[in-house]
């Protein structure tokens, strides 16, 4: 099986080319992703573990749902994609931000993304796959918030970053 390739892009998210995700990650490549932030009925994020198994950042928590869209692929499909492949649901999402980051790994690879940040409601049943998720949490915003700053090594390197957007974002509709 061909390893699935990433679409490399310079720091305006303009496509530049495309790369396999695992070398992507070797040579540090910017490429685009996305991270998908679900709240329940109750306002509680659904966080994912990571599986333990994950090529970098296994058993860490983080975003809902995340992943890369392929070459060719529109994001909102990717999304909608990913959520099928990962948690077994589909769910209506919007894009509230992006964000530019660099994260180097004790294994040698590199995350290095235009990362855009979606959020959504979803208070259905999920059918995770364990190749992909250890386990889902429902938190709220306060107690997660206390736990990343008490513990921040228990979160992917994107997390906090993407989870600012969204607060901002939570807090202009808050305001509207």
């Amino acid at each position: 099986m061909q390893e699935p390739q990433v679409i490399l892009v310079d720091q305006y998210d303009q496509e530049i080319g495309a790369m396999g995700k695992l070398q992507a990650h070797v040579e540090g490549k910017l490429h685009r992703a996305f991270s998908i932030f679900l709240f329940n009925e109750n306002g509680d994020l659904i966080l994912q573990q990571r599986a333990l198994s994950k090529y970098h950042s296994g058993g860490l928590w983080t975003n809902t749902c995340c992943s890369h869209p392929a070459p060719g692929e529109f994001i909102e499909d990717a999304v909608q994609r990913r959520l099928q492949e990962e948690l077994g649901i589909n769910a209506p999402v919007d894009r509230v931000g992006e964000v530019l980051y660099k994260a180097k790994f004790g294994n040698g690879l590199t995350e290095h993304e235009y990362d855009y940040v979606f959020v959504g409601q979803y208070s259905g049943s999920f059918a995770p796959n364990a190749e992909e998720v250890e386990q889902l949490k429902f938190i709220s915003i306060n107690d997660l918030e206390k736990w990343l700053e008490d513990q921040p090594e228990d979160f992917t390197a994107w997390f906090p970053l993407c989870l600012d957007i969204v607060k901002r974002n939570l807090e202009t509709k808050a305001i509207a």
